[in-house]
């Protein structure tokens, strides 16, 4: 690997524990794949517990007098009732409405938040607004390296290494807990919906060590090193940003409307255009498909995405073959009036070949 592209914390034991793939997140490694196919760590994952490497999903931290006033310009959620200790997913758009970011936000004392970001190059878009709107804020990326463990099983062995108080933190909530002596942020949250944690490490040095204790941990519950897995993420729902949607599409396209404050209380960059295009309707929005044919891989390219009459209405970015599901599923954007429920496509997986499919809703299940 190029000594441009940075290991984490925990690349040592991902290694160690016969990591055959990777991608880059963040300029970051993330392991994508171990000895296991995707469907062996798809069954694994929904019945037992994984330790994951995703320190690629770096922080940005904004603290400081004008830290909730900054915050606040990023995203048009609403974050007055975000209180200490609790997580939003924000999405953040640019004075054209335009998403540059889909991260979670903690909030860790009233002048004090980290963004947990996709990959995209969120600090220098903040530092830039900071010193165009004059803020009183210090923008930087902590040594903060995310470690998950998912699974359904993962209640059980986090509450066996630190306790009973793990039981007390809600979704999308966290709490610090002493970890080699030193506050550790712990959040019930993941990118998964099997259900989990995250320990935000902060302290690169202690990585091999939390990795070592989770998995010894672990044992019992069959633990095993895994990675986002692409058939639960479809599943589920689970967007990923540069894969579903881009600078180019805006909140209302991703289903984020629920996520959007328009009255006057609140201000932020891109409230003007964003507006507008709540006025106008969103051109395109994203759903999810089911299709026939045979069993499909990943897709690579864009599988294009037809109405019944031959007109093109938009792609599926991310498809995969869900063994539950006995379907091929994908997530794509298609034109507003073709996504409703139901609503029959046909999906071209490669040049004249055109399979039948449904508009399906999300997440995906077995009466979807």
């Amino acid at each position: 690997m190029s000594r441009r592209i940075r290991r984490t914390p925990f690349t040592d034991k991902a290694e160690s524990h016969g990591v055959s793939g990777f991608t880059v997140v963040n300029h970051t490694l993330l392991p994508k794949s171990y000895q296991k196919t995707v469907e062996e760590d798809y069954w694994h994952l929904r019945e037992h517990v994984q330790i994951w490497d995703v320190a690629c999903q770096r922080q940005v931290e904004i603290a400081g007098p004008d830290a909730a006033k900054l915050t606040q310009m990023l995203t048009p959620r609403d974050l007055r009732s975000l209180k200490v200790g609790q997580c939003f997913y924000v999405p953040i758009i640019d004075d054209n409405a335009g998403m540059i970011n889909d991260p979670v936000l903690l909030k860790l004392d009233n002048n004090k938040f980290w963004l947990s970001i996709a990959d995209s190059d969120l600090l220098l878009w903040v530092k830039g607004l900071a010193v165009g709107l004059n803020l009183n804020v210090d923008i930087f990326e902590p040594d903060v390296s995310p470690l998950a463990v998912q699974g359904p099983k993962a209640e059980a062995l986090m509450t066996d290494i630190f306790g009973d108080q793990i039981l007390d933190i809600p979704f999308f909530s966290f709490k610090a807990i002493p970890i080699f002596g030193k506050d550790q942020v712990i959040a019930r949250s993941g990118y998964s919906k099997q259900g989990g944690f995250e320990i935000y490490l902060q302290g690169s040095h202690f990585g091999n060590e939390l990795w070592d204790l989770i998995w010894k941990a672990g044992k019992p519950y069959n633990i095993c090193p895994g990675s986002p897995n692409l058939i639960e993420r479809i599943e589920g729902g689970l967007m990923s940003y540069g894969n579903e949607f881009n600078r180019s599409n805006n909140p209302l396209e991703c289903g984020f409307e629920h996520l959007c404050c328009f009255t006057d209380e609140i201000n932020y960059i891109g409230k003007d255009a964003l507006e507008k295009i709540l006025v106008d309707g969103p051109v395109r929005k994203i759903c999810g498909i089911k299709f026939g044919g045979p069993e499909t891989s990943a897709c690579t390219v864009p599988y294009k995405v037809f109405s019944e009459s031959a007109e093109l209405i938009g792609e599926i970015t991310s498809a995969i073959y869900s063994p539950r599901l006995a379907k091929n599923v994908g997530l794509g954007m298609l034109k507003s009036k073709y996504t409703e429920v139901d609503q029959a496509v046909l999906v071209s997986t490669s040049p004249g070949k055109y399979l039948g499919g449904v508009v399906s809703k999300l997440p995906f299940d077995e009466g979807s």
